[in-house]
């Protein structure tokens, strides 16, 4: 069963960020992205590029992600 820290590694290792959190049970995922590489981009790009890093766990082992992405900016300004 793929963990939350499984998850969070792999985002990690696959798209450049500056912090991420998941928590989750093992089936549904919350996770806190903030990344420069949404910089310009649309809520949904931004959430196209983390699906991307994560690759087919997202269609194999990975049942729900919910996130929330921010830029560097938008998360020091919260």
């Amino acid at each position: 069963m793929v963990t939350s820290q499984d998850i969070q590694s792999h985002i990690q290792q696959h798209l450049p960020s500056d912090h991420v959190r998941v928590e989750g049970d093992g089936h549904h995922f919350e996770a806190v992205i903030v990344s420069a590489e949404f910089r310009g981009k649309s809520r949904v790009q931004q959430h196209q590029l983390v699906y991307r890093a994560l690759g087919d766990r997202m269609r194999e082992e990975i049942h729900a992600l919910s996130m929330k992405t921010y830029t560097p900016e938008a998360w020091a300004a919260r």
